[in-house]
């Protein structure tokens, strides 16, 4: 019997501007002074004193309060209207392989790929995931993401009927990943140095079903990030059944931006369907919820 071990969550941080720190230790120094102000009027000799005598117990009270605060508006009730009921569920035929048999069929595909920390997929998944899935680095494919995202769509035409409604605007005027994807990614590859194919643990749309992007975002859990084209398309080639018929919850690929003119307006995000034609790949508006779509996200973990 496999012994699985749980991971706990590794929180997405480190990509701060300077300028929101700054307005952030702003914000809180202006908020303690006017508790502090609030609450000196109600203090006198004695009383001021038996708070001075918990020293540090208080202070270390104060901090987990104001930290617990901060923390829960990092959950924002933003767009809170764009959310539709969906029952869209997976394809009866779905299900997810040990890691080591998508490694096998990513290989396949892609001969070159190196190393791959498999074991990861013998352990329970951080809460919010569905499973493990294999994930190559964009980088061990193509010098760009662009280019990279070209290439696994190019690939996934030639195993299914496949249409790709915006073939010639795919480069990085259109199509970009969100900063937090980016950075989520950037925290994994230094986790798994030197490995080519990454181990993510990941949920495939469900728990965003019937959300608009903009609103999915918003409502991800500190150690969650959106998924792209790129990693969805090679969900798809090692999961070919996820996207395999027409009442299937679609794919909403919200850790992708989307700009329709190529201006820097990115309120799009990229979405993956299917009907009798087959796969589409097509974009839609970021503000718009619909029962059909779900984003597939995946979870951050602190290594074993």
């Amino acid at each position: 019997m496999v012994n699985k071990e749980c991971l706990a969550p590794l929180h997405i941080s480190g990509n701060m501007t300077e300028l929101q720190n700054v307005q952030l230790q702003e914000h809180l120094g202006e908020a303690v002074h006017t508790a502090y102000r609030t609450v000196v009027e109600q203090l006198d000799r004695q009383s001021a004193q038996l708070v001075l005598d918990l020293d540090q117990q208080f202070r270390d009270e104060v901090a987990n309060i104001v930290a617990a605060i901060i923390l829960r508006h990092t959950v924002s009730d933003k767009y809170r209207d764009e959310e539709a009921g969906s029952t869209r569920v997976y394809p009866p035929t779905y299900r997810v392989w040990p890691v080591e048999g998508q490694v096998s069929e990513l290989r396949k595909v892609f001969p070159g790929l190196g190393n791959c920390m498999e074991k990861l997929g013998h352990k329970t998944p951080p809460e919010g995931a569905e499973d493990w899935f294999a994930i190559p680095r964009w980088q061990a494919l193509a010098p760009t993401y662009n280019e990279a995202v070209e290439k696994v769509l190019e690939i996934l035409a030639t195993r299914r009927r496949f249409s790709n409604r915006i073939a010639e605007r795919l480069g990085p005027a259109y199509l970009r990943q969100s900063e937090r994807s980016k950075l989520a990614e950037k925290i994994l590859a230094e986790q798994q140095t030197e490995n080519d194919i990454l181990v993510f643990a990941a949920q495939a749309g469900m728990r965003h079903r019937g959300r608009s992007a903009r609103r999915a975002r918003v409502s991800l859990v500190s150690n969650e990030f959106g998924l792209g084209v790129f990693a969805i398309g090679c969900m798809l080639l090692t999961h070919p059944e996820r996207l395999s018929n027409g009442d299937t919850l679609m794919i909403d690929c919200g850790g992708d931006e989307y700009s329709v003119r190529g201006d820097s307006t990115f309120d799009r995000v990229p979405l993956l369907d299917y009907d009798l034609s087959g796969t589409e790949f097509s974009v839609f508006y970021d503000d718009r919820a619909r029962n059909l779509w779900g984003m597939p996200t995946a979870f951050l973990f602190k290594m074993p």
